[in-house]
């Protein structure tokens, strides 16, 4: 089941074992934990962050986005991943590998894809994926994604190329 609170101006999604809500200057340690780890970033378009610096200046834009599109995963008062809107029509999502196989990334996607249709006016949602991320692509497809098209070498991460699979869901009609 997913709620909506709103005990501050920002919406704060609850499911059955997570409060999904805006990231908070207070996460910089756990988000630093998951954005620092290899196994987390092996299929991010980025390399593992090298200090806290550069998950500040991640976390500060993820501070500032305006509407609120992009949760932080609160279990228990501590955050083990995030999800939403990460640009444009792109949904994305991150997890600490000691939360990985738990069901949390589609709880917390089951409770935001209705509401970012319900919020914002775009026609559908996209995922950029690699291939070879077989949980993300499991996750997607349980979610109602499917796979559209394929694209080779679009990521040069590390100098280590990477494709990409890339994943639509189309708005509700209502």
């Amino acid at each position: 089941m997913t709620t909506l609170t709103s005990k501050t101006a920002d919406p704060v999604l609850v499911t059955a074992r997570l409060v999904l809500r805006r990231p908070a200057s207070g996460d910089l340690d756990d988000l630093f934990a998951i954005y620092s780890d290899p196994r987390a970033m092996r299929y991010w378009s980025t390399l593992p962050h090298d200090s806290p610096a550069v998950t500040s200046r991640s976390l500060d834009g993820m501070i500032a986005q305006t509407p609120l599109t992009y949760f932080a995963l609160d279990l228990s008062g501590r955050v083990i991943g995030c999800a939403g809107l990460y640009r444009d029509e792109e949904v994305g999502f991150i997890l600490h590998p000691d939360h990985w196989r738990q069901g949390y990334v589609t709880e917390a996607m089951n409770a935001i894809i209705p509401y970012l249709f319900a919020t914002t006016q775009v026609p559908h949602l996209m995922a950029d994926i690699d291939p070879r991320n077989t949980a993300s692509a499991a996750a997607l497809t349980a979610l109602g994604f499917i796979e559209t098209h394929r694209a080779k070498r679009t990521y040069c991460i590390g100098g280590v190329w990477s494709d990409s699979a890339y994943y639509a869901l189309q708005r509700p009609y209502t």
